[in-house]
């Protein structure tokens, strides 16, 4: 019995102080689930610039195959108190040239848009930018004139990635050094 009492008091005790009052949210608590289970490739990493704020967070990818090997991708995670029941909004942060990114950084990948459901975690986005970097997909572009050079003339798709990510221009488009 005193078990119980003294730990009825503990818990009369904490409501007392200064965190009384605040709750988490639904999108609060399933991000810190998230975040505790995430499963990092080694081509990851996950910054967060407030480790008090989980719901803003930066994504580093550096692919080691594909077109974009040596390349370093970072991309910024908003979520907002929707979550989980709405996506995250992802930019890219890094301007590529990629069929499925435009130079203002929106991606395109399905579950960040009509494929979004409450069961998918914050893994599942990243394997997704993931795949994007190892299988661009010419056939849902957001850079149609990358996605037209891809299926085009898949060595000249190649120079052009490999230029840009040298720092450089492809056409008018200028690229800042992204290799690591």
């Amino acid at each position: 019995m005193i078990k119980l009492f003294s730990l009825k008091q503990q818990k009369k005790d904490g409501e007392s102080g200064p965190e009384r009052g605040k709750k988490s949210s639904a999108a609060q608590l399933r991000i810190q689930k998230d975040i505790n289970e995430l499963n990092l490739p080694k081509t990851c990493q996950v910054e967060f610039a407030d480790p008090d704020d989980l719901l803003n967070f930066k994504l580093i990818i550096c692919p080691d195959e594909g077109f974009y090997r040596n390349g370093r991708f970072v991309f910024s995670f908003k979520v907002f108190q929707g979550y989980p029941h709405d996506p995250p909004k992802v930019k890219c942060e890094t301007r590529v040239y990629h069929p499925n990114i435009d130079l203002d950084g929106n991606v395109c990948l399905n579950i960040l848009r009509e494929d979004w459901k409450p069961v998918l975690a914050i893994n599942s986005i990243i394997y997704g930018l993931q795949y994007l970097f190892l299988e661009p997909n010419p056939e849902d572009p957001l850079n149609k004139e990358a996605a037209e050079v891809l299926q085009s003339n898949r060595r000249l798709f190649e120079q052009n990635v490999n230029k840009s990510m040298r720092g450089g221009h492809v056409g008018s488009v200028y690229f800042d050094r992204c290799l690591k």
